[in-house]
């Protein structure tokens, strides 16, 4: 962690010193601002917590309740979720206060006794080399509240509008600020309209944005029933503090997941086919049917229920809109959006697969460095088509994998002596989830060469570092102080992109790469950096040598290494890493660099791999940043 940047200050190092004009941020919503964001939901605040960083432009964001989330109802927090937490720095404040997905176990009837239930497969649950974060679940409210205090402390101190719901959003053919939403307090009372350069609706399933700007959820509800619910439990379950998928005979299933604090367990509990007729009644069945249930399911084992934090009922349904904008797919060459939606405001899902909240992160993690770079005069505004055009498939495929799972999970097993009958094999449950595991780590994201992605041509330079896909850190070494660290975690939620390149034999080429981006003309960080901000600013260089760091000397980096920042120009030391050679751990080996001549590992501010060059392939790193940035004034 980098502070004292432009002077000592005594107090958190967490709290930024406020920007020029936020020192004391005016209480009320303004009439105009540049980003409005609807919802304070996870998606919500990870685009906010982005862009509170940014002090050049307004950023805002309403609620219509009158407080923050108590009592969430999402809790499974993926690999590649933390992954994304880490950015914000608030990755070791999850995992030390969550529980700790390490292993499924995976219970069907006893072969001799179909009454009742029995063990048959335990499995990694994240398992080797999908990431250096765990699966974690903390409640949705308490990973909200970290996303908040963040805001709190950046440069803009933002904090949410609260009571206030969304009646209508219109665009306008030209101005300014061309967004006009009409607004009114939840309780009741008059309407006001607040005018916005970008709109962003994460307003949930039912949502008002959505609606305005003529978008619908297109899919279908599945007619089965689940009912959820945390309880705090006693129980001769030996597996209860251990995610189990439980099949019984005849009872229904059960998914079982441990909760954060020790002795919150939530139980998935499957209620069966419904019939459209009585829709409502299933959705009003009581927590003390949904207790009966489990405790059949469980049998021959007891289930005390002592308190229940939660309940409630839902039939699965996956549905998803056919674009993220408002902008109709056959005026994209002759409009940029303006307004935008996110998270279950444009695909829904079930629980079950623990994809939702975190899909929905990951939506406006995708759509935040891309407002900041807009707004900034980084890139032009044709860049935010990129939006839809890279999650809305992201959210189809979710919606196919769902389905797959879902039909799983609520499937009665296979019973051997009436196989007609059919149902699922547990065997065929477990491997299933086996084969899934880069998925439900959140990991399998892969966006298509486009815009802001490379061609594959250069990819067996590094074949760790798959183009389209997020950055897969590894361990080094810091060259400046010896330090052993996680190349990926020097990534920051700043909006920059990061350079990482990767040294040939001899560091020859390395060298010429690092001369050439801080010497020549046509070097992206000159063409693209504003003269007065910091020289990493825009564009982030690191290097990774192949000898260990007591063997690089640290007065012989280039300057594009220690680059001088800040009031004060001090000197960045922080920058060159080396494998992690004393505990055996090659990033060049894990990662397949090419040894002999090196990589160059272009990564986004979302920390997706945007392309692999070779060293020398100056010309094809200027060209790539060509096609989506602008040069300061431009």
């Amino acid at each position: 962690m980098q502070y004292y940047l432009n002077g000592y200050r005594f107090g958190d190092p967490e709290a930024q010193p406020p920007a020029p004009g936020f020192e004391h941020p005016p209480a009320g919503l303004p009439d105009t601002v540049d980003v409005l964001i609807v919802g304070t939901g996870p998606a919500g605040l990870v685009l906010a917590a982005q862009l509170s960083t940014h002090a050049g432009f307004t950023t805002r964001i309403v609620e219509r309740r009158a407080g923050p989330l108590e009592l969430g109802h999402a809790d499974g927090v993926a690999c590649r979720t933390v992954e994304m937490f880490e950015a914000f720095g608030l990755s070791s404040r999850l995992t030390r206060e969550a529980c700790w997905i390490n292993e499924t176990v995976f219970w069907r009837p006893d072969e001799t006794d179909r009454t009742r239930i029995t063990r048959t497969g335990r499995v990694d649950d994240a398992a080797g080399e999908l990431s250096e974060m765990p699966h974690v679940i903390v409640n949705q409210a308490r990973l909200q509240q970290h996303l908040l205090e963040y805001m709190e402390k950046s440069p803009t101190r933002l904090t949410p509008d609260y009571g206030l719901e969304v009646v209508g959003v219109q665009v306008a053919d030209s101005g300014d600020h061309p967004v006009a939403v009409t607004l009114r307090p939840a309780g009741g009372g008059a309407e006001r309209t607040v005018h916005a350069k970008y709109v962003v609706g994460t307003d949930g399933a039912r949502s008002a944005v959505r609606a305005s700007i003529g978008r619908e959820l297109h899919g279908d509800v599945a007619n089965h029933a689940w009912g959820v619910m945390d309880i705090l439990a006693v129980t001769d379950f030996p597996d209860i503090r251990i995610k189990a998928a439980i099949q019984s005979a005849r009872e229904g299933n059960i998914l079982l997941i441990p909760r954060e604090g020790g002795y919150l367990v939530r139980l998935y509990v499957d209620l069966g086919v419904v019939d459209p007729a009585r829709r409502d009644e299933i959705r009003r069945t009581p927590p003390e049917q949904l207790i009966a249930v489990a405790q059949k399911v469980l049998h021959p084992y007891t289930l005390n229920v002592k308190d229940i934090a939660w309940a409630s009922v839902y039939e699965v349904g996956q549905r998803v809109t056919d674009k993220f904008d408002d902008v109709p797919e056959d005026q994209a060459a002759a409009r940029t959006p303006r307004v935008f939606i996110a998270g279950d405001a444009c695909h829904t899902h079930s629980a079950k697969a623990g994809q939702g909240m975190n899909v929905s992160m990951q939506d406006t993690f995708n759509l935040g460095w891309k407002l900041a770079a807009v707004l900034e005069g980084r890139s032009a505004p044709t860049l935010l088509h990129t939006y839809s055009a890279e999650r809305q498939p992201v959210a189809k495929e979710l919606i196919d994998f769902d389905k797959e799972w879902s039909a799983i999970m609520g499937s009665p097993p296979k019973d051997p002596l009436h196989p007609e009958r059919g149902g699922v094999d547990p065997a065929e449950l477990q491997d299933y989830f086996v084969r899934s595991g880069r998925y439900t780590a959140g990991l399998a994201t892969h966006y298509p060469a486009g815009p802001l992605i490379g061609t594959a041509e250069h990819q067996a330079l590094a074949r760790g570092f798959t183009i389209g896909t997020r950055f897969h850190s590894a361990p080094v070494v810091r060259i400046a102080d010896g330090r052993p660290l996680h190349l990926g975690h020097v990534h920051r939620a700043d909006g920059a992109w990061r350079l990482y390149a990767f040294a040939d034999t001899t560091a020859e080429r390395l060298h010429a790469l690092l001369g050439w981006l801080a010497e020549s003309p046509a070097s992206p960080i000159r063409r693209f950096t504003p003269a007065q901000a910091d020289p990493d600013s825009v564009i982030d260089v690191r290097a990774i040598y192949q000898q260990g760091h007591r063997a690089v000397e640290v007065d012989a980096l280039p300057p594009v290494l220690l680059p001088r920042k800040g009031r004060f120009g001090l000197i960045d030391y922080e920058k060159a890493f080396s494998p992690d050679l004393d505990r055996d751990v090659d990033i060049f080996d894990l990662r397949g660099i090419d040894r002999t001549r090196g990589a160059l590992v272009v990564v986004r501010p979302d920390q997706y791999v945007s392309h692999v060059l070779p060293l020398d392939g100056h010309d094809a790193l200027a060209a790539f940043f060509a096609r989506f940035m602008l040069e300061p004034g431009q």
